[in-house]
């Protein structure tokens, strides 16, 4: 899971910067929480693994928003991607610090990543009623 996480993480293919990140991440976040810091970006990531999606699907002319549920590879994947996007777009000094106020945030069920998998959430059961068209 810790590698997975940090290929997402990475750019140009610095994988011990992208560690370095991870790992100074989760020290300020078992400096802020006093807990263990894997622990807790583990209960973060679990808590913004969405479980259902929409996807578009035409019905004779029409597009639809079909709510489906997604494969386990899809969800940790998803999860992990939001997590790191959002991190990337706080306002913070050191990517560090914005990956583990990101990941506290999550852990307590807020934050940009949280919130969207709230609104994915929302968006399925507002097209419920169209789930019936998920089998044509």
């Amino acid at each position: 899971m810790v590698t997975k996480f940090v290929n997402n993480l990475m750019y140009d293919g610095k994988k011990s910067l992208s560690y370095e990140l991870f790992y100074n991440a989760l020290d300020e976040v078992a400096a802020k929480t006093s807990e263990d810091g894997l622990e807790v970006w583990r209960k973060a990531l679990e808590n913004v693994t969405p479980q259902v999606e929409v996807r578009s699907r035409r019905v004779g002319g029409a597009t639809f928003q079909i709510p489906q549920e997604i494969r386990s590879a899809r969800k940790t994947s998803m999860a992990m991607k939001w997590m790191i996007g959002y991190a990337r777009k706080r306002n913070e000094k050191t990517m560090a610090r914005k990956l583990a106020s990101e990941i506290v945030a999550a852990y307590k069920n807020e934050g940009g990543a949280f919130k969207k998998k709230e609104d994915t959430h929302r968006m399925a059961e507002a097209n419920k009623a169209f789930a019936h068209f998920r089998f044509r």
